[in-house]
């Protein structure tokens, strides 16, 4: 055990040192890091397995790049199975999110609401957690094309703003 141990810490160090290289590459993972649950390690390996969303235009397509991307099996009127996950993306992408999605749910408030939302929905946890790897996937992808930091008060601001908004129509 120790020797894993050993060569884990090597392997970060090394992952380190790459990313310090090059100013823009450390500018781009330090702001993806601002998102709750995604570390140094993650930010490395989604920006590896995505060539830096080179060839990604759409949240969409990052999803669906990833495998997240919900289908339903459906044949006429007489077949229809349940809305699953494709799994056709790619796999270390989707193993990537894991564990980060779980870190999320845990430490952000955003991310919980919508895993206890989809869970009372639902009653599948699984469930609800793929959905938050989507979400956080997507805001990586967000973060890295807008080049700003996670703002968890964002979506309270647009709220009041909008609230705001609607008394003075009225």
């Amino acid at each position: 055990m120790v020797l894993l141990d050993k060569q884990i810490a090597q392997i970060l160090q090394e992952v380190k040192e790459l990313i310090n290289t090059e100013v823009e590459v450390k500018e781009i993972v330090l702001l993806i890091c601002t998102i709750p649950g995604i570390g140094l390690l993650t930010a490395a390996i989604i920006l590896g397995e995505t060539n830096g969303f080179e060839l990604i235009r759409n949240k969409s397509q990052l999803t669906s790049y990833a495998g997240l991307d919900v289908k339903e099996k459906q044949s006429g009127t007489s077949v229809k199975g349940k809305p699953r996950i494709s799994k056709k993306g790619n796999r270390h992408l989707r193993k990537a999110m894991h564990l980060p999605a779980l870190a999320a749910i845990r430490h952000n408030e955003r991310y919980k609401a919508i895993f206890v939302r989809l869970v009372s929905k639902h009653g599948i946890k699984l469930k609800a957690v793929v959905a938050v790897q989507r979400k956080l996937l997507e805001m990586t992808f967000t973060i890295f094309k807008t080049k700003t930091k996670f703002d968890k008060e964002f979506f309270k601001e647009k709220v009041e703003s909008e609230e705001l908004a609607e008394l003075a129509e009225q």
